[in-house]
């Protein structure tokens, strides 16, 4: 499962946030797995990588939602650099909604 604020409902509805990124100490994922948004559906993962804080790119954060690479890098520097000197690794992860069956 993959939890988002609802802020990101639309975004991901609309096809318009296509990734995300996650900090975790494992892949916790993997590609072509099914899983699931609360307030979503189902999903589709397409791929999980892990990458590097100096490798995300502005495509990075347009398809995750954001409004720039600077902003993004700010997300991570504010919320996340404890975790990253922990030893959490980013992983990229690509998705797309499936429809239901019924």
């Amino acid at each position: 499962m993959l939890l988002f604020k609802k802020k990101f409902y639309n975004a991901i509805r609309s096809g318009q946030k296509t990734q995300t990124l996650r900090l975790w100490k494992n892949r916790r994922m993997k590609s072509g797995q099914r899983s699931y948004i609360p307030g979503i559906g189902p999903i589709r993962i397409g791929t999980v990588e892990q990458i590097e804080l100096d490798d995300l790119t502005e495509e990075d954060a347009t398809r995750g939602g954001m409004e720039s690479l600077e902003a993004l890098r700010g997300e991570f520097d504010t919320i996340y650099s404890e975790k990253l000197q922990e030893g959490y690794m980013i992983f990229r992860i690509t998705f797309a909604i499936e429809e239901e069956e019924g």
